[in-house]
């Protein structure tokens, strides 16, 4: 299994990050990637994933946005030739906190895709309560088929996971919000684009999955996600693992 999508980074584990990983390792993962939220975020996801063999990204989170550089190459461009880097992002829009003025999660959005093209990275975007402007910029700035993303923790509906595969060839980052009882309607997502469109992923330490809810989360826990899939798409667990892992692979390379 791969978790396409950890903030291991995150100081919640600064007592406790080695023995975190060998859990993870213990539980049958094969790969994780340290997402980055801002500059000095993906620089601390990029050192812990080369201390421990790990991948990362490097991104500007929309909450973030409002602190980018209005050029962010000469910050930006550095981290994305470390090895252990793998994609561009997180960076989307975000328009339930508004953290950042939507002005500059559009500017820093666009930058960024316009970056993962000239570098030919793939993007990972975070999406929330904004699904007409991202989609809009998307069809401005992101080519299909010579371009490659994931929406990750994504947790719409049908037609929008439609729209996303079907438009833009995106992948779905599918985590533990599809064990919650009230995820009807993200289960019905998954069915509609099938495994083939998704990818795993924990987002730990947020959103641990059923049975797990209220603690924190972390990639151990990804295999009540994948269970949770088997179940929701009447596949097998294997199927699903060797599946959601060869769509990592395709994406990031990891």
């Amino acid at each position: 299994m791969i978790d396409t999508h950890c903030h291991l980074q995150d100081k919640q584990y600064d007592g406790d990050r080695e023995q975190t990983i060998a859990r993870a390792y213990d539980a049958g993962l094969t790969a994780m990637v340290l997402v980055g939220c801002d500059l000095e975020d993906s620089r601390r996801a990029i050192e812990i994933a080369k201390h421990f063999s790990l991948s990362a990204s490097a991104g500007i989170h929309p909450h973030e946005a409002k602190n980018a550089p209005e050029n962010l190459t000469p910050d930006f461009g550095p981290l994305l030739i470390e090895r252990c880097v793998v994609a561009i992002g997180e960076t989307g829009l975000d328009y339930y906190y508004d953290h950042s003025p939507r002005e500059a999660q559009a500017r820093v959005l666009r930058a960024q895709l316009r970056l993962a093209r000239e570098r030919g990275l793939p993007v990972i975007f975070h999406q929330r309560d904004a699904f007409d402007d991202f989609v809009a910029i998307l069809r401005e700035e992101f080519v299909p088929g010579e371009m490659r993303g994931v929406v990750h923790c994504f947790t719409g509906n049908a037609e929008q996971a439609r729209t996303l595969v079907g438009d833009f060839d995106l992948r779905l980052g599918i985590g533990g919000v599809v064990t919650f009882s009230k995820a009807d309607a993200l289960r019905a997502a998954v069915r509609a684009v099938g495994i083939e469109n998704v990818v795993l992923e924990t987002d730990c330490p947020y959103l641990a999955p059923m049975p797990m809810r209220g603690r924190r989360n972390e990639p151990a826990y990804l295999r009540h996600t994948a269970d949770k899939l088997a179940e929701v798409l009447a596949i097998g667990f294997e199927e699903i693992v060797a599946t959601t892992d060869r769509n990592a692979y395709t994406l990031f390379g990891v």
